[in-house]
C-alpha cells in the first residue's frame, strides 16, 4: 500500500494512515510501516504509535539513518566540529497548520551557538532568514541547502542567511531538502566526498532484468550515479522444455557443457536439481563459460570452469575448448537463450563437435513500470543508457524507439557491453557511444567513466 508523503500531495491522509495501520494487524497481519529516515524525527511515528498502542496493538520501532545529518553528510557538511560548534538544533519549517502560533522561539535559535538545521523549511526559507536576522543572528551567517541528499540526484546550494532565500528562488530549487545554518558550512569545500565522484550527477539507466539489475546498479551507485533500472526483459520458461528434458536425461553422453550467461546457469539448475538430488550427477562434464559473471555463478555451487574465452564473447568459446580438447566427435551440450546468435555452434561443428543447442529459457518484453523509472525517462531523459545484451536493445528499442528518445535528449549516451550487444545497434542503424573494452558488468562501468 503506497503512503508516501510530498509536499501538499499525501497518498492517504495521516489519520487513514494511522487507522489503517491498526485495521491491518488486527485482521491478523504483520505489518511493516516503512518510512523515510527516522521515524520518531519528523515522521509522525509517534503518532502512529500512539494509535497502535490505544489499541492494544503490539508493535516495535526500528530506528533509522534521519536525513538532518545524513543529507548534510553527503554534502560535505558535518553538524558538529571542535573547531565551529559543539552543539545543533533540528526543527521543523512545517509545522502543525492547526496551531495557533509557532512554537519555534526565534529569540532563543537565534541566540544558540550551534548549528541549525531546518527539516521541510524550502517553502518558508526566506521567513526562516528574516526571523534569525531580526532576533539578532548575523545576516552574513552561511546557509546550505541539499535536496535528494544521499543520492545521485543530489543538489547543493549556498549563501548566507540574508541572501538564501533569491538562491532558492533563482536555482529554482524545490523540496525535499535540509537547510543547514552554521559555520560548519564552510567545510564543504575540504569535506564535499559524495559530490565529486565520477559519475555524481549523472542519471544511468539500467536495462537488466530485474534479478540481475543489482550488482550493476550497485556499482554505478558507488560511483555516485542517479540509476533508473528499466528492466526491458524478463526470464520465462523455453517453450519446448522437452528438449530440456531430453538433454538432462542424457547427461552422461557429453563430454562438455556450455553456458553463455548467468541466466542460463541459474535456469538449468533449477531444472537439474528437480531430476537430480546431487551435484554429482553432471557427472565427469568439462564446464565451459563466456566469461567471469556466468564463471561465479557456476562457483556459486562449487563448480569450476574448465574453459573461458581471453575474450568474453560466445563465438571464442569454441577457441578456448579447443585449447583443452580435440573437437572431433566432441559432443558438446550448449545451454542458452531460446533466441541466440548460430554462430558457435557452427563454429563447433566446422572443426567435428556434436552439438546439441538446447534452450533453457526464453527472454520476453518487460514492461511494468512499478517505481514510475520508464515515465521519468520519457518526461526527463538521462545521460547514458546501457546495455548488457542483443535483447535488451532490441527490447528497449521496441519499447522506447532510440532514434526517436536520442533525438529528444540529444545528451542521452548509449553504451554496449561487448560486440553482440553492439550488432544490435547496427541493426538499427545505430552505433553506440562507448563498447567496453571488457565484455563484463566491470567493463561496462569502466566505459561509462573514460
Amino acid at each position: 500500500i503506497y503512503g508516501g508523503k510530498r509536499a501538499a500531495a499525501h497518498a492517504i491522509p495521516q489519520e487513514e494512515l494511522n487507522q489503517l495501520l491498526v485495521t491491518k494487524a488486527k485482521a491478523g497481519q504483520t505489518v511493516v510501516r516503512l518510512k523515510g529516515g527516522d521515524p520518531y524525527i519528523f515522521g509522525r511515528g509517534g503518532e502512529e504509535a500512539e494509535e497502535l498502542a490505544a489499541a492494544k496493538v503490539p508493535f516495535e520501532v526500528v530506528p533509522g539513518v534521519s536525513s538532518f545529518y545524513a543529507g548534510p553528510n553527503y554534502a560535505g557538511i558535518p553538524v558538529t566540529h571542535r573547531d565551529h560548534c559543539s552543539s545543533f538544533t533540528v526543527l521543523t519549517g512545517h509545522e502543525d497548520p492547526t496551531k495557533d502560533e509557532s512554537s519555534i522561539d526565534w529569540a532563543q535559535l537565534a541566540k544558540s551557538s550551534g548549528t541549525k538545521i531546518v527539516l521541510m523549511g524550502v517553502e518558508r526559507i526566506r521567513r526562516i532568514g528574516e526571523q534569525l536576522i531580526a532576533h539578532g543572528m548575523a545576516a552574513d551567517t552561511p546557509v546550505a541547502l541539499v535536496r535528494w541528499g544521499t543520492t545521485g540526484r543530489q543538489q547543493s546550494i549556498e549563501g548566507t542567511l540574508a541572501t538564501i532565500a533569491d538562491v532558492v528562488e533563482q536555482a529554482k530549487f524545490t523540496a525535499p531538502a535540509v537547510t543547514i545554518i552554521g559555520g560548519v558550512v564552510k567545510l564543504r569545500k575540504k569535506l564535499n566526498w559524495f559530490e565529486r565522484r565520477p559519475l555524481f550527477g549523472q542519471r544511468v539507466v539500467v536495462t537488466r532484468t530485474r534479478e540481475q539489475a543489482s550488482d550493476l546498479s550497485r556499482q554505478l551507485l558507488d560511483l555516485g550515479a542517479d540509476v533508473l533500472e528499466i528492466p526491458t526483459i524478463k526470464i520465462a520458461a523455453p517453450t519446448q522444455r522437452e528438449v530440456l528434458a531430453e538433454a538432462m536425461g542424457s547427461l552422461g553422453s557429453y563430454q562438455w557443457i556450455v553456458f553463455t550467461s548467468p541466466n542460463g546457469v541459474t535456469c538449468f539448475f533449477e531444472y537439474f536439481f528437480k531430476a537430480f538430488e546431487d551435484i554429482r550427477g553432471l557427472g565427469c562434464l568439462r564446464i565451459a563459460a563466456v566469461g567471469p559473471a556466468t564463471a561465479a555463478k557456476l562457483n556459486e555451487l562449487h563448480l569450476s570452469v574448465d574453459a573461458m574465452p581471453e575474450k568474453y564473447v560466445a563465438k571464442d568459446i569454441a577457441k578456448a575448448i579447443a585449447a583443452k580438447d580435440d573437437l572431433e566427435n566432441l559432443r558438446v551440450l550448449l545451454l542458452r537463450a531460446e533466441v541466440a546468435n548460430p554462430e558457435l555452434p557452427q563454429l563447433l561443428e566446422e572443426q567435428g563437435a556434436i552439438v546439441d543447442d538446447v534452450a533453457v529459457y526464453m527472454t520476453v518484453p518487460e514492461t511494468d513500470d512499478p517505481a514510475g523509472t520508464a515515465a521519468r525517462l520519457r518526461e526527463e531523459g538521462a545521460d547514458w543508457l546501457t546495455f548488457a545484451s542483443s535483447s535488451a536493445v532490441e527490447n528497449f528499442h521496441a519499447r522506447f524507439p532510440l532514434p526517436e528518445l536520442l533525438k529528444k535528449f540529444p545528451g542521452l549516451k548509449t553504451a554496449s557491453i561487448g560486440p553482440e550487444t553492439t550488432k544490435a545497434f547496427a541493426a538499427l542503424g545505430l552505433k553506440p557511444t562507448v563498447e567496453a573494452k571488457q565484455h563484463n558488468i566491470a567493463g561496462l562501468v569502466a566505459a561509462l567513466q573514460v
